[in-house]
């Protein structure tokens, strides 16, 4: 799944803002041109009742006291997950839904395989109606009592006879629900068309464990069994699943058995979508759906379809195994997208794309989100997880695999130039206390929701990169092939994974076809290398080292701690990682390898040197520090000669600095004096990385009403950047990369009030606006030239009118986020239309809330709305989802005072992650602002001086 949000804080390649998701899950976490310019808005644009965060995550998985049934009765079982004493084999599944009443009835009918003898059988069922339950046994068909257990969303089937071990036997349910008013479950969605008739249709999202309430099952991914699956419709509509339809009558809809999967892959909708359709050269069918006036928008999702499971094909050397694969743009979604085995479902954003309308970063984060579905139906659909801790095999693989498919198979994208922001976006989260290993026990549906974030997504993402650095991408991709074949059909752990990338040498030679991954690196000896010893310690335990150098003439002494933004350093103890160092040094540009195991060691240079950088590319998942002399070292080739160093280890300087004086290993003017050679800077990771440290200051500033300081630290972001902003020109020319940063850089200098900036997108503005809307503007500025236009009442009603009636989903994506910089209070308000969900769609209220928290004339009221409807929400969005997760940090990250933290902690009776997160963030910011606010203030008139000298 990938998880994202559209609008201002789309899920970002550049910082982390949050959710996703999907692609994650964010989790958390989806295009539009505001996918890439997202955290610039995030970061510049822009009294609960005390209990009312009080929503409390179910924290016991076995039940206390005996557990009593929904009638009264003993319940035969006491423990959140299944017993393994029956398995499901084959589900035969009947859906009746009604669009017009909606609800939905059905019959489910489950082979059942028993491996104990038992009398009982347990399994999932959410506030379903349950109306009849049948066994069917050798002996003959018999009634079975139903006890429910709605704490643990179990039902338990008893028998008068015993199902004894070794034989087969089927069981048949009846039940009814109404639609779900969620996103989640088999769910109602709807649309408008241009004409302003609603419509309706039905579509399902059973991940993680929501199946159980569209039908009775075993909602545990280990339970896979078949699904045969028949869907009554109303001649008006259509139906689609995860198979082929087989048949089709005027009424029914009869889809073909799938392959063996687990239940949150199964899907269907009822809709009167349209489609269009290709065939890869191996012979899949692909087809992408839509609602009927959006149709002309699927193409290019279309074509990258077809090439990226071609790729995939190839690459895994697995045929895909199913005859067709369908992508449908759901009109209401709460994540980016669902990798449901056979019918991927996504956000519209995430899936449709118009040529004239749509930007370099729609385009980049729609064949992003494509091709992180798509490597999920070996990730994940063909070989899965045995149980959600390991959630990470899903999901760090796929957003793993985005960038590896792009690279080869869109290479003018430049994916490589935004990786590196993932990995960024990871450690934000994994430098708090509050954060969890990759690989982290879960139980409950809530927990598991949690596990829906960067840490997953991310971080995973961000280790595979660095082992396969490591290996050599020959050796990683035999593993995976490995991995893949070894298990497919079947549920695995982390440690089958490590067993697959050990002693890969002796597969390479001669088996590689991808000659794009071949490396003139010697290959790591598979014969000593303990691939799972290094990687459990990147998995089972939290966090990511912090790498410390000293140079000391020829030697190089290293040490490693646990960075972590504490006041405790206690904290930071017990923590130890093997990790698999890269280097090179000013006399050479040979990148030198180490595997540092001990908590201390030494390296010894061939001859002393001006300058060493550690992490070359930042290809591994940590920080360096570096000592004594060190960083004045580091200043000096960025000042006199930045290009000696990649793009990517400028960024990695860039971020490194600035997160060690938050720690306080740097002091913050050393931070800032590296920083001055961005004024020479033009390559995008290392420009929105300087954005990305810089920007938080003065916003932290700005919710303490520090104003003189805050337009001084604005004044020396904006002089720092003045000659690259001057530089752009207001068209749609240039690569991805130049494209996106265009967009980037022009926002920033409009919504600083850059008069150059200003004055040309307010006479761009008038312009379109003068023409009803009709003006073609290049696409790429649009975001910079409405949000300068919403800045008046008239400008804000004319862009809000436009929105209404726009079928354009990335046009309307940018309108939304630019109507959320509004000066004016009452066009704020917004928010509430999104609520209610009638103009601005309740799936787009977290995008609106957060932009809205991050604009200065607004946070106040984004933190007063997500108070006031709290419960709304958590009953939309789902208690522990990463939706809710990056509401509650998004509006509360930038605050930097004790009374917040306060307001806060009143408001914490919850065991979230996210609380715990936002309350630790908000401590981090204190403690900076307490310790760095008497030098900022004095280092900010000097670097200015410097700036124009």
């Amino acid at each position: 799944m990938q998880y994202s949000f559209d609008g201002f804080t789309f899920t970002s390649d550049l910082f982390a803002l949050k959710l996703r998701a999907e692609d994650d899950k964010v989790r958390r976490f989806s295009s539009s041109t505001v996918t890439m310019l997202a955290p610039l808005l995030f970061l510049l644009v822009f009294a609960l009742v005390p209990h009312s965060f009080g929503a409390q995550l179910p924290n016991q998985n076995q039940a206390k006291e005996p557990p009593v049934a929904a009638n009264g009765q003993p319940f035969p079982w006491d423990r959140m997950r299944l017993p393994k004493t029956v398995t499901p084999l084959h589900y035969d599944l009947s859906i009746h839904p009604n669009l017009t009443t909606l609800d939905f009835s059905g019959v489910v009918r489950i082979e059942l395989d028993v491996h104990e003898d038992t009398s009982t059988v347990i399994l999932h069922s959410k506030q379903l109606q349950i109306s009849g339950a049948l066994l069917m046994a050798p002996e003959g068909v018999k009634p079975l009592q139903v006890l429910e257990y709605p704490r643990f969303h179990q039902l338990a089937l008893l028998s008068d006879s015993v199902l004894t071990k070794g034989r087969k036997y089927e069981v048949q349910l009846e039940f009814a629900a109404n639609l779900s008013d969620s996103f989640h479950g088999f769910y109602k969605s709807s649309y408008r068309t241009s004409s302003g008739e609603v419509r309706v249709l039905a579509s399902t999202q059973f991940e993680a464990t929501f199946a159980r309430g569209a039908f009775p099952c075993f909602d545990e991914p280990a339970f896979k069994a078949n699904f045969t699956i028949r869907i009554v419709r109303e001649p008006r509509h259509i139906t689609i699943s995860n198979m082929p339809k087989v048949s089709g009558g005027l009424l029914e809809d009869h889809f073909d058995t799938t392959v063996k999967m687990s239940t949150y892959l199964v899907a269907y909708i009822v809709s009167d979508f349209l489609s269009v359709s290709k065939t890869t050269k191996h012979g899949v069918e692909i087809s992408v759906y839509a609602v009927p006036e959006k149709i002309d928008q699927t193409a290019f999702a279309l074509d990258a379809a077809v090439k990226l499971l071609d790729f995939y094909d190839d690459y895994f050397d697995i045929p895909y195994p199913l005859p067709k694969q369908d992508l449908a743009a759901i009109p209401d979604f709460q994540s980016g997208a669902m990798e449901n085995w056979g019918l991927t479902t996504y956000r519209e954003t995430g899936l449709l794309f118009d040529p004239d309308r749509s930007s370099a970063s729609d385009k980049l984060g729609i064949t992003k989100v494509i091709a992180h579905e798509l490597a999920h139906q070996w990730f994940g659909n063909l070989v899965t997880m045995e149980w959600w801790n390991d959630l990470w095999l899903n999901e760090g693989f796929a957003k793993f695999m985005e960038y590896i498919s792009l690279d080869i198979t869109y290479p003018e994208l430049q994916v490589d130039d935004f990786f590196l922001g993932k990995c960024f976006e990871a450690m934000e989260v994994d430098s708090l206390s509050s954060s969890h290993p990759v690989s982290t026990p879960v139980e409950n549906p809530t927990q598991i929701q949690e596990m829906f974030d960067d840490v997953s997504y991310d971080k995973g993402a961000c280790i595979l990169n660095m082992l396969r650095d490591f290996l050599t991408p020959e050796a990683f991709e035999i593993g995976i092939i490995r991995y893949l074949k070894r298990y497919s059909y079947q549920n695995t752990v982390n440690s089958h994974l490590w067993e697959s990338l050990t002693n890969v040498n002796d597969l390479v030679e001669g088996r590689m076809e991808h000659r794009e991954f071949c490396s003139k690196r010697k290959l790591q000896s598979g014969t000593s290398l303990d691939v799972r010893a290094i990687m459990d310690t990147w998995t089972l335990q939290e966090g990511f080292p912090l790498l410390t150098v000293e140079v000391r003439g020829r030697e190089v002494r290293l040490s490693q701690e646990r960075f972590l933004k504490t006041n405790d350093p206690s904290l930071t103890e017990g923590f130890l990682w093997q990790i698999p160092l890269t280097y090179m040094t000013s006399a050479s540009s040979t990148i030198h390898r180490f595997l540092l195991k001990t908590k201390t060691g030494v390296l010894y240079l061939p001859e002393e040197v001006d300058w060493v950088k550690f992490n070359v590319d930042m290809s591994g998942y940590y920080m360096v520090h570096y000592a004594g002399d060190g960083w004045n070292s580091i200043i000096k080739v960025l000042q006199h000669n930045h290009t000696a160093l990649t793009s990517n280890d400028r960024a990695s300087l860039i971020q490194n600095v600035f997160q060690l004086v938050s720690v306080g290993k740097v002091r913050l003017d050393t931070a800032l004096e590296l920083s001055l050679y961005l004024s020479r800077e033009t390559e995008i990771m290392a420009v929105t990385q300087g954005f990305g440290e810089l920007v938080p200051l003065y916003k932290l500033m700005e919710k303490r009403d520090m104003a003189a300081l805050e337009n001084q630290m604005k004044g020396y972001i904006v002089d720092l950047f003045r000659g690259l902003i001057d530089r752009q020109e207001w068209t749609d020319s240039g690569s991805v990369s130049e494209r996106v940063l265009r967009s980037y850089l022009l926002l920033f200098a409009c919504v600083r009030k850059y008069p150059p900036c200003l004055n040309k997108a307010t006479q761009l503005f008038n312009q379109w606006k003068d023409s009803d809307g009709n003006m073609s503007l290049p696409v790429d500025i649009t975001m910079a030239v409405f949000i300068t236009g919403a800045q008046t009442a008239e400008g804000w009603d004319f862009l809000f009118e436009k929105y209404r009636h726009s079928m354009q989903t990335s046009v309307r994506s940018r309108m939304k986020t630019a109507m959320a910089w509004s000066p004016r209070k009452d066009k704020l308000q917004m928010m509430e239309q999104s609520l209610h969900g009638e103009v601005m769609k309740t799936q787009d209220l977290p995008d609106v809330v957060v932009s809205i928290s991050k604009n200065p004339h607004g946070y106040k009221l984004a933190w007063d709305f997500l108070r006031a409807h709290w419960h709304t929400m958590i009953k939309k969005f789902d208690l522990g989802s990463s939706t809710i997760s990056y509401l509650v940090t998004g509006v509360t990250n930038q605050y930097s005072t004790t009374e917040m933290l306060d307001e806060v902690s009143k408001a914490t009776g919850s065991e979230m992650r996210c609380i715990q997160q936002t309350y630790e963030t908000i401590e981090d910011n204190i403690r900076w602002m307490d310790k760095n606010l008497p030098l900022l203030q004095l280092m900010t008139t000097i670097t200015h001086v410097k700036l124009a000298t």
